[in-house]
């Protein structure tokens, strides 16, 4: 590997609305203790430690002192971009872009994902780094594992993506399963910042204009309200990767999920020998005692407010219950 700056970016503007009630826009997530004691966010900044030289966290202004909190248990300075209204992840990764040089190599790392480091994690990320130092963008494709639908999918062949496809249903995520030549798409990414930002100017001029727009007139990494607001709400996935023709893709043999419903946390969790009844049932959040009758794999999830009860297979749907409470602006959320 070249003696680039390895910089590791850390998104942390996600509500984790499928993990409700567990995960609130006043706690989100990725900064739950539930994970061996300690939150993903905090797990991300551990993990990619070794390695990267400098980190940036991009955040919104609604969880910028949770995240100055956990920052405050490492030793290490971070560059911290608050944006004032969640734009997407186009923007927030051109943030991060305009604050580095154009040589650094930046690693996109969600904050609320979970991540088997150690050998295969280490290999992935040096061929990662050396595609990223020949001038590709460059994302890391998971192996499946199960027809998931609840994640999008990359078609490759070798190091090269032929296709991103959305979210399928239930046959067409069997039927990846079985070609063998599609990955989930893991949301992370690495590239050189210039390279990013010549291909978004490209792709995408008016989120380039606007972001820079925003970017320069921020204060001390508090972006502006108003000048947010005109920056058009578009992921990297549509604004740059799925068009740009400098793409490659890393087979990730590490472990990984991105816990992004509660089928996935029950898989963590029961991994890890946490307790179940005979019938596969579940209880978080509570230590009273909790009996499931005639029901199996089902997940019982308590809080202070709101309890809720689903079956493990319908997870996917949570996210229209936090819908459902967002259009009549409970305050729940």
């Amino acid at each position: 590997m070249k003696a680039n700056t390895i910089t590791n970016v850390i998104l942390t503007g996600g509500v984790g609305s499928r993990l409700w009630p567990l995960s609130r826009k006043s706690l989100p997530k990725q900064y739950l203790d539930l994970f061996d004691g300690e939150s993903l966010f905090e797990k991300t900044v551990t993990r990619n430690q070794s390695f990267a030289t400098k980190t940036i966290v991009v955040g919104n202004i609604e969880n910028h002192k949770m995240t100055d909190a956990i920052m405050a248990k490492f030793d290490t300075t971070f560059t911290h971009i608050v944006e004032a209204v969640p734009r997407n992840t186009a923007a927030a990764i051109a943030f991060a872009a305009f604050a580095s040089n154009p040589e650094d190599i930046l690693l996109i790392s969600p904050s609320d994902h979970i991540i088997e480091d150690g050998k295969f994690y280490n290999e992935a990320l040096e061929k990662a780094i050396e595609l990223a130092n020949e001038n590709y963008l460059v994302t890391f494709g998971i192996k499946p594992t199960k027809p998931e639908t609840g994640y999008g999918y990359i078609e490759f062949e070798n190091e090269n993506v032929i296709a991103f496809h959305e979210k399928p249903n239930y046959k067409i995520a069997t039927k990846y399963l079985k070609k063998g030549n599609y990955f989930w798409n893991s949301g992370l990414f690495c590239f050189k910042a210039g390279k990013f930002l010549e291909e978004l100017q490209k792709q995408e001029p008016e989120v380039y204009q606007a972001s820079r727009k925003a970017w320069e007139s921020s204060k001390k990494g508090f972006l502006d309200y108003k000048l947010s607001l005109e920056i058009p709400s578009i992921s990297i996935d549509y604004a740059v990767m799925e068009r740009s023709k400098d793409i490659k893709v890393v087979p990730a043999h590490f472990a990984w999920s991105d816990l992004g419903s509660f089928e996935s946390v029950y898989d963590y969790l029961v991994q890890r020998n946490y307790p179940m009844d005979t019938n596969k049932n579940i209880v978080i959040g509570t230590l009273m005692h909790t009996t499931f009758i005639g029901v199996k794999n089902c997940i019982l999830v308590y809080t202070a407010d709101a309890l809720m009860v689903l079956q493990k297979e319908n997870s996917q749907e949570v996210k229209q219950v936090y819908q459902q409470l967002e259009s009549i602006a409970s305050p729940l959320l």
